[in-house]
Formats: C-alpha cells, sequence, structure tokens
C-alpha cells in the first residue's frame, strides 16, 4: 500500500464546480481543485513555476530541475501538489533530515531516517497569487505531516522579507542559518510536529 492511500489526509481531494450540459446531464471535467503529492512527471511544470518565482527575486532557484527529480524519484511522499482543472498552481517540496540544524548537505541529500522534515520549496504560480494559496497550502501540508508517524518537526530557510509569512504558518525562527548561497543568507524555521498518535486520537489518521 502506498504511502499516500494509507493516509486519508491526503487522499486526493476533488472540489467540483457544477457544469451542466444542454440536456441536464453532468458533464465529465477535471477536479476544479485537487491536492495530491507531485511525481517525477509533474518535475518541468514544478521548475518553470519555481524558476518564475524565485529568478526575479534571488537569481537563483532552491532546487533545479535535476534535482526536483531526485526528490520526487526519492520523496514523493513529501511534496504536495495543489491543482486548478489539471494545471499545478502551487506546490511543496520536502525531503527528511537527521540533524538539529540544516547544514549545506541538507540542500541536496535525503536522510531516510530523519525525523526532521526539510521543506525546500513552496512555490505558487503568478497568475494564483496575492490569493492565500500559499499559506493554505502549508497549512494542508503540516496537517499531513502529522500524519506521518516518523516526521516530528518541520524546518526550511528562508530570507529575511518571508519571516513573517512563515511566522503566520506558526513556524519559529532559529536564527541564522548555516547555509549560504553565493551572498544570499537565510534565518532557519522550524514548526513542530506532533505526530502519528496524536493526530489518529484527533482526525481519524
Amino acid at each position: 500500500m502506498s504511502a499516500l492511500s494509507a493516509l486519508p489526509f491526503l487522499k486526493p481531494v476533488h472540489l467540483r464546480s457544477p457544469r451542466s450540459s444542454l440536456g441536464g446531464q453532468r458533464r465529465h471535467t477535471l477536479p476544479a481543485s485537487e491536492f495530491r503529492c507531485l511525481s517525477p512527471e509533474d518535475a518541468i511544470s514544478v521548475f518553470e513555476i519555481e524558476r518564475e518565482a524565485f529568478i526575479s527575486v534571488s537569481g537563483d532557484c532552491p532546487l533545479h530541475l535535476d534535482e526536483i527529480r531526485h526528490f520526487l524519484n526519492l520523496c514523493p511522499e513529501l511534496s504536495l501538489g495543489w491543482f486548478e482543472e489539471g494545471r499545478l498552481v502551487a506546490f511543496i517540496i520536502g525531503s527528511l533530515w537527521d540533524q538539529e540544524r540544516l547544514s549545506q548537505e541538507a540542500l541536496t541529500l535525503h536522510k531516510p531516517r530523519g525525523t526532521a522534515v526539510h521543506i525546500h520549496v513552496l512555490a505558487v504560480h503568478r497568475t494564483f497569487r496575492q490569493q492565500g494559496k500559499g499559506s493554505i497550502l502549508m497549512w494542508r501540508y503540516l496537517q499531513y505531516l502529522r500524519c506521518l508517524p516518523f516526521a516530528r518537526r518541520a524546518l526550511l530557510m528562508c530570507e529575511d522579507f518571508l519571516v513573517p509569512f512563515y511566522q503566520k504558518c506558526g513556524f519559529e525562527a532559529l536564527g541564522p542559518c548555516e547555509v549560504t548561497v553565493g551572498d544570499l543568507a537565510f534565518i532557519e524555521m522550524q514548526h513542530p510536529v506532533r505526530g502519528h498518535a496524536f493526530m489518529r486520537r484527533n482526525s481519524g489518521c
């Protein structure tokens, strides 16, 4: 059984908008909104959104195309995509980490025995920004992590101007991150994840 099918919270959620034919029968349409784990086949769509979102601001992407494929092959269950009528509009990609704080190695490694989920990137397609989709997707992702028995906390690193956004999502700042990318420096942030037992008692996981 796949991790996705074993977790009720992340079984694909479809929000359909009613559409009727002239005869009054409902047409076969794509879901209006769907959340699911990403696959390697989604890598190009992911990279196109990421590149547009980050290049103009930071001059580089958190993950390059080969790295996106790398993580979606190794740990697709730690990703989450938001699709509107079959089109990817926002996504998160994560991997496992086994140290207290992030290091340069965390940018490229997945540690299967880790208990910290390193969130590499959250990005929203340009035509869907300023609609609250980033915070909604992060909320869903954190709820999903609480269904994973091995996840104890989520870690990420971000530039200073993004700290208030992640604080509103419930993250706390740990201070300057050891990781640098070129001239860019980052703040490391974390969010506790209470794990499988808590969610089983409270939300049916």
